[in-house]
């Protein structure tokens, strides 16, 4: 059939301004796009804030624990009890601690019998712990090794439920295999070690002293070269190399 020129003319123009209509994306698709567009807007803005939440909820954790920390190591400090003070002198440096003859009695009797007969005279710093995922908190372990020359009797286990103390920043407790087990070899704390005082469902560790002079000296032996293939079982990456000397520990003089 033939189409009539006028009718040709007219065609052409209507043509062209129904091809977008045909090619173009319907109304409703459009619509839709739009949607999901907003609903993953919306998604990311509220991953984006759960993230923030977070981040502000273990920054809140973080500061409570330090106040925690900082308000036990008040109180220790605010409570006087007979002491005596034990200078290690150490090849980094020497360390004063204040013993707790009076709050942690056994204990410290047994630590001032190694020094009083100088079997800690020559031992080392030889351990440094800290977590592996950067938390805050750690020790550094010294003392006799088991040497069967140097060690005494072990003594019996005083838990910190016992004697009031607690394993914060600068607290010296016993190293021991399990309670009733300890001799001559000691740690002491760089941090928050809390978890390593006694609960109903376990003994903990026998705290017994504290740093008074030398945390520089402490956090110096905490960061020291560690040996990656050194050190049995979980010990095994943590011991120092070299090892830090302990040269003589005495009580400080007039104690």
């Amino acid at each position: 059939m033939m189409i009539p020129p006028i009718l040709r003319r007219l065609a052409l123009p209507v043509a062209l301004m129904a091809f977008p209509a045909l090619i173009g994306v319907p109304a409703w698709a459009a619509a839709q796009t739009e949607e999901e567009m907003q609903a993953k807007i919306e998604a990311e803005l509220e991953a984006m804030a759960r993230a923030d939440e977070e981040a502000r909820a273990a920054k809140a954790a973080e500061a409570q624990r330090q106040a925690e920390a900082a308000k036990a190591r008040e109180a220790v400090v605010a409570q006087v009890y007979e002491t005596v003070p034990v200078v290690l002198s150490t090849s980094a440096g020497p360390i004063t601690l204040a013993i707790e003859v009076e709050r942690a009695p056994v204990t410290a009797a047994n630590f001032l019998a190694y020094v009083d007969q100088k079997r800690l005279d020559g031992t080392a710093f030889y351990r440094s712990f800290k977590w592996d995922d950067g938390t805050p908190g750690g020790f550094i372990q010294g003392g006799t090794q088991n040497d069967p020359k140097r060690i005494l009797k072990p003594v019996p286990h005083e838990p910190t439920s016992k004697t009031g103390l607690s394993h914060i920043d600068g607290v010296i407790s016993m190293a021991q295999g399990a309670p009733g087990t300890a001799t001559g070899d000691f740690f002491i704390i760089v941090g928050d070690m809390r978890g390593f005082d006694a609960s109903p469902d376990q003994p903990g560790f026998a705290a017994f002293g504290r740093v008074i002079d030398g945390m520089e000296v402490i956090r110096a032996i905490a960061d020291a070269p560690r040996s990656p293939t050194r050190g049995e079982g979980v010990m095994k990456g943590q011991m120092l190399e070299p090892t830090i000397r302990i040269v003589t520990a005495r009580r400080a003089t007039g104690s």
